[in-house]
């Protein structure tokens, strides 16, 4: 039975009940016909214009229920593009009001799912690619090596330093996703300490001396005189620092320039950056450059780059120590690329 049909039945009870007490009390006060008619029609006049109202009265909050119940199909069906508009009793509006923030919630719930899902089935094929393609160079050079292929020992050598370098690619990158779900596992315990930029730089910049050199590349470094320690484990710093110098490099002209700079963002943060003068990064890119096996190279090339591990590490290790990371680019006028780190404050406790 509906909720309408039970509010009418349980009013008109009540109507009834009242009707026939209020009859028998009239025919104990010793009325003349023509009062006890007419207060009997009044009262039971009174009586029908009740239900009449509560007829009327219940309808808007059988249309409510009707709304949110249509509405729960379609939420059922798969369908979160739904809300149930905010009318009738203030109750009834708290209720439409809370079933709309649950379709919300819940659309958003799956939409990050379907996300999630859509990112998983792209790591797996991204992971299959970049183990397959060394797994496939390694296996035919050793096809090659059994059968007796090669005879002269120059390609023979040849052949077993591709191997290496093949095999040493393939530890990489499982190393590089070690790392990756160590960290968002958070496996490694998390201890920071204060550590100045200068020190970080200088002892970056010293690892990718030859790099530079190789290529021809000037490196300028922007900092003040002062600058406050930052909170960090200095490992994981500088290899965040690492990966962005190392593309800083590989994408830079030679000749170019990089610029390196470390200043304070209102006595609260660190931030760090790297600059360099290459072809840029398209708008469309920059919003997923930080993702797992993410590249801009699309070919997956050996010769543009790794397994795309390395700004998602730096993405990881950035947050863990409460900071963020970001880029600035334009295709054609080079990127630059940034991590803020948060600035060291000693506690002092006060003695009396």
């Amino acid at each position: 039975m509906k909720l309408r049909t039970n509010l009418l039945l349980a009013n008109l009870t009540g109507i009834g009940v009242l009707l026939i007490c209020l009859f028998v009390s009239y025919s104990k006060m010793l009325l003349s016909i023509e009062q006890l008619y007419w207060l009997s029609s009044v009262t039971a006049g009174i009586g029908l214009l009740s239900f009449i109202l509560q007829h009327l009265l219940t309808r808007p909050l059988e249309k409510s229920i009707a709304r949110i119940t249509q509405q729960t199909k379609r939420i059922a069906e798969g369908d979160f593009h739904t809300e149930v508009p905010s009318i009738g009793p203030v109750e009834y509006k708290i209720l439409a009001q809370q079933f709309n923030e649950m379709s919300r919630k819940l659309k958003e719930s799956f939409d990050n799912l379907y996300s999630s899902e859509s990112a998983r089935r792209e790591l797996i094929a991204n992971v299959s690619h970049d183990l397959r393609t060394p797994l496939a160079s390694i296996q035919s050079f050793v096809e090659a090596l059994e059968d007796d292929v090669i005879k002269d020992e120059i390609t023979f050598q040849r052949y077993l330093h591709t191997i290496r370098l093949e095999t040493v690619r393939l530890g990489g990158l499982i190393h590089d996703l070690f790392v990756l779900s160590s960290m968002e596992a958070q496996g490694e315990i998390f201890d920071p300490q204060p550590y100045h930029a200068d020190e970080l730089l200088i002892s970056t910049l010293e690892s990718f001396s030859l790099h530079l050199e190789e290529k021809q590349l000037k490196v300028e470094i922007e900092m003040p005189d002062k600058l406050s320690a930052a909170n960090m484990m200095p490992a994981q710093i500088k290899r965040v620092l690492s990966n962005l110098l190392q593309n800083a490099i590989q994408y830079s002209p030679n000749g170019g320039k990089i610029v390196l700079s470390a200043h304070e963002q209102e006595n609260t943060y660190l931030r760090i950056s790297v600059t360099d003068e290459g072809e840029g990064i398209e708008a469309a890119e920059t919003s997923r450059i930080f993702e797992r096996f993410y590249r801009v190279d699309k070919s997956r090339s050996k010769s543009s780059g790794g397994a795309g591990l390395g700004l998602a590490i730096a993405k990881s290790i950035v947050q863990l120590h409460g900071g963020e990371i970001g880029v600035r680019s334009s295709t054609g006028e080079g990127s630059c690329f940034w991590f803020t780190l948060p600035i060291y404050t000693s506690r002092k406790t006060a003695t009396d």
